[in-house]
Formats: structure tokens, sequence, C-alpha cells
């Protein structure tokens, strides 16, 4: 449907360095709006032109933010002292990402134990006077076997908890459970579950004892590095065999209430030569 005569308005183009003149025919309303369309225009190329600035300035910002930050780090590389060419031609920089590499792996290693990570600070970073009187080849020595020995020990040594939990009964003596007034000794740590639950291994040995086991119900035990063993008690199944060698998280049974037991936990104890000795000490590597 074309527009009516009064709809459209004609305007005529006249071209100065020429003769003719040209028309264009536009709707009347668009020229009353026309004062409309060139605001609109000019707030659109000044929200542009405001987004355009705030963008310079903010890379602008950043990329001073990051020149400073690298000059940061050049400087704290730059007071590492690097390694003299007789001492293996090592640097302070290569020794330090060998250190972190290792504290990676030990903290994997407590991670999956539920025991929290730990710092170095008190090998050679204590700040004591002796530490200050060490050379830098002394010091990477004093890391390197520290750290080289805790990488492999943490490994072998019952750290963390066998599952995370609440505690139901500590080690020590207590009231019996199975009779009023009289005190028994308990020698590990009972914590609370339900039957199913898994049981994991808080190190790496070998299952030496994998059945019933008196009081203890389906007990399962596992030798470890240091005469150090760790008990797994009251279990409702067993997942492991004798001789099979098993790493920490690995699942050994399941929580359940056979033996000697009033309830669903689970008993976990750690033995030194066969004697039990309080759990708490390694249920954290700071204890």
């Amino acid at each position: 449907m074309s527009a009516k005569p009064s709809d459209v308005s004609t305007v005529i183009i006249v071209n100065k360095n020429q003769q003719g003149t040209k028309t264009l025919q536009i709707k009347t309303k668009h020229i009353s709006r026309f004062r409309q369309y060139v605001l609109g225009v000019l707030g659109v190329i000044v929200c542009l032109s405001g987004t355009i600035v705030y963008l310079h300035k903010q890379n602008a910002k950043q990329e001073l933010e990051k020149q400073q930050l690298m000059a940061q780090i050049v400087s704290l590389k730059g007071q590492i002292p690097v390694a003299k060419a007789d001492d293996d031609k090592t640097s302070a920089q290569s020794y330090i990402q060998a250190i972190e590499d290792k504290l990676q792996k030990i903290n994997g290693y407590l991670r999956k134990r539920g025991v929290p990570g730990f710092t170095n600070k008190s090998v050679g970073g204590s700040g004591n006077k002796d530490a200050v009187k060490l050379t830098d080849k002394e010091k990477y020595s004093m890391y390197d076997e520290y750290l080289s020995r805790l990488a492999k020990t943490v490994a072998y040594t019952p750290l963390g908890y066998p599952r995370v939990s609440s505690f139901t009964s500590f080690f020590g003596y207590r009231n019996d459970p199975f009779e009023n007034g009289s005190a028994e000794f308990h020698p590990g740590i009972d914590f609370k579950g339900q039957k199913g639950d898994a049981v994991k291994c808080t190190a790496n040995g070998t299952v030496v004892y994998a059945g019933w086991f008196g009081g203890y119900g389906n007990c399962v035990r596992i030798q470890h590095i240091n005469s150090l063993e760790t008990l797994y008690g009251h279990l409702s199944r067993i997942d492991v065999k004798v001789g099979q060698k098993v790493e920490m998280g690995d699942v050994v049974g399941r929580v359940g209430s056979t033996g000697h037991s009033t309830g669903t936990h689970l008993h976990y104890e750690v033995r030194k030569n066969g004697v039990p000795i309080n759990p708490v000490k390694y249920l954290s590597i700071n204890n």
C-alpha cells in the first residue's frame, strides 16, 4: 500500500558544481523526527567513544600492573643466590623448582589422607643463627636430604584418617561398655560410621593379616616401615588378602560391628613393634 501525498515530503538536493538538481522523497514523519535521530546517533557515538576510552585505560592499567609484577619477580629472582660453577652448576631457581615438585608430591600424599599440607620454614628457613652460618651449598644439601627423606617416608608412614568422620572413643583407659563400673584399656581410636562405609589404609604397606581376629571381629593388619603397623577392626567386609601390597587411600574393608562391639564403627590402631601407640600422633603431620 503506497503512502498518501500528505505523508511524503520532497527534499530537493542542489549540486553547486553542476546544473542539475535531485529530489528525494522522504516520509514526513521521519523529517519531523530528524532531530531525535541525530541526537540518538550522537548518543551512540558518545557511548562508543566512552567505552573505547575506558577500555584503553583499563588495558593501560593492566599492562602497568603486569610490568610491576614482572619487576617484582625479577627482583625476587635477583635476591636468590645462584650456586657457583663448582657447585655442579645448579642454579637456585632450578633447585627451588625441585623443592616445589617434591612438596607437591608430599602434599598429594597428605591430601589423600585428610591431612593438611605443611611448610618448610623449619628447615634452613627458621632464621636462627646456625642457619645463617650455612653456605648456599650446605643449605641446598640440607633441603635436599630432608625433602628426599620425607618424600620417601611419608608414603609408608600411617598418617591421616582411615575414614574422615567424628570420633566415638579415644586411646587410653575408659569405662568398659560391657561391664559397668569397670575400666578397660582402649588401644586405638573409634571412628563413627555406617555399615558398608569404605575404610582406607593410611600408608603404603603389606597386608599381614586379613580375617577374624578375636574381639576385633573381621580385621585387617598392614605392616609399614619403621616397625609400624596399622589395624582396622570390626569390619563388615574385608577387601584385601594376606601378602597384598596396598597404597595409601586403598580400600581395605567396610565399616561394621563384628566381634566385641556395641555398635557400628571402625576401630583403628597404630602399633610400634607390636605395641599400640596413640594414633592421634599420626592423624596430622604437625603432631
